[in-house]
């Protein structure tokens, strides 16, 4: 790629040299926490698909395929084994499906390498897994949409969704992130995905159920068992709804999902840092849903503040930085990381380009936050807000700038507190953040 980078002794470094970071303290946040243990997962899907009557729908024999998509879900490895060995206690074969649109760098084998990234391989699973980006085509939906399912899918005796539910990070609607859209856009592939997404976010609210009516109209989709998440990333709870049941049922549990999520208490600040990006929490790198970074004006939410900046990408997300575009800045560190080619195969199949779009790129992680300072408007040095997270999935402890302490300490914000006093960050003679984040007790 071409150089884009800020090198630390041109005018802009030495612009930033002297800008002052406040002093920082570190709170707890804290949210409703019921949640399954990881040793209890495989009991609570196994009564679930019980209680639910599901498990009459698996018949010895029967070849069954199961979803599984491209998202850091807590658990997710433990999560598909146990339905994987659920379907195989009743004498069935199970297969696991890759259900992850265009993710992977829309390749079959870079598909079955994102879910070895989460402990996903035939080993540890036990079955095999079917790898293809071959697609057959369904029908068209009453929108005129052309529906595709992938063919190891459509081949199998019964398909069993295994997913996460939860709100979307670009669009609202009475479905978002779960099970339709794991039928349309996850087993769609590439093909599947570029259909559901083509008429842009706008439209793409209508266009994901109208799509799953046809997927299942075909009665290849036995159940769905999606799981949500509580506020700190731990497995809430799974339900198994019967496939005639999920139009109706999934938007009844998106509310639950809604009610569940984490915020940042404080609501708003000037500038949000945040340390961790990738594909491992969210499509675009970090849930606007908590950064208020959205890609599109077709949903809204999260902390408001006037800067973002990102400093480091996960191992998990293969290079695919797509979100750098909604972050006012990132370091060289992200940069170098970049593999273009799974981004813009993302914005290719979504139709949204802005978070593939390229921000100032900054020497260090010291000048990333410096410049998000330095370019705020009508604040100042003494009173400036910072707001600093891990990543936008772990929010449970977060770091604020001093001007937040008296309010924090004196109970104005409900369900906050303080856990150190407020000292300056420290950083390593590379300018990298070297401040730890503390345990909560």
């Amino acid at each position: 790629m071409v150089s884009l980078i800020i090198r630390n002794d041109a005018t802009v470094s030495k612009l930033l040299r002297d800008v002052p970071i406040p002093r920082m303290f570190c709170a707890e946040q804290r949210f409703p926490d019921r949640h399954n243990e990881r040793e209890e997962i495989r009991q609570a899907i196994a009564d679930e698909i019980t209680r639910s009557g599901m498990a009459e729908r698996i018949r010895p024999g029967m070849r069954i395929a199961i979803t599984a998509g491209s998202r850091g879900i807590r658990n997710v490895d433990e999560i598909t084994r146990s339905v994987v060995a659920f379907v195989r206690g009743r004498g069935a074969e199970p297969f696991i499906v890759p259900a992850m649109g265009s993710h992977g760098g829309a390749t079959a084998e870079g598909q079955r390498e994102v879910l070895a990234g989460y402990g996903i391989t035939e080993e540890t699973m036990g079955c095999e897994i079917r790898s293809s980006m071959e697609t057959v085509f369904l029908g068209n939906s009453e929108l005129g949409k052309p529906v595709y399912m992938d063919k190891n899918a459509y081949e199998s005796d019964g398909v069993i969704l295994s997913c996460r539910l939860k709100p979307h990070n670009a669009f609202r609607g009475p479905v978002e992130s779960g099970p339709c859209k794991m039928m349309t856009v996850g087993l769609g592939k590439q093909k599947g995905a570029e259909q559901v997404h083509s008429d842009g976010m706008d439209i793409i609210a209508r266009n994901i159920p109208t799509m799953a009516k046809v997927t299942l109209g075909t009665g290849k989709i036995l159940f769905a068992i999606p799981c949500l998440e509580n506020a700190y990333d731990q497995t809430m709870m799974f339900e198994a709804i019967p496939a005639e049941n999920i139009l109706t049922r999934e938007p009844e549990l998106l509310k639950i999902a809604f009610e569940n999520m984490p915020s940042i208490l404080v609501k708003a600040g000037d500038v949000l840092v945040v340390d961790w990006i990738g594909k491992n929490f969210s499509g675009t790198g970090v849930d606007p849903n908590i950064t208020g970074t959205f890609s599109t004006p077709y949903a809204t939410g999260g902390v408001q503040v006037q800067r973002t900046c990102f400093l480091n990408l996960t191992e998990e997300s293969h290079g695919n930085s797509l979100g750098i575009g909604l972050a006012s800045a990132i370091t060289k560190r992200i940069y170098d990381q970049i593999d273009t080619n799974a981004m813009y195969t993302n914005c290719l199949t979504s139709t949204v380009v802005k978070s593939a779009m390229m921000p100032p790129v900054l020497w260090t992680d010291k000048e990333a936050i410096q410049f998000c300072i330095r370019t705020c408007n009508r604040v100042s040095k003494d009173t400036i807000r910072v707001i600093r997270i891990r990543n936008s999935l772990h929010i449970g402890t977060i770091m604020l700038s001093e001007a937040y302490y008296a309010d924090v300490r004196d109970g104005k914000y409900p369900g906050m507190r303080v856990l150190s006093e407020p000292a300056a960050l420290s950083f390593n003679d590379s300018g990298e953040l070297d401040t730890h984040w503390p345990e909560v007790s």
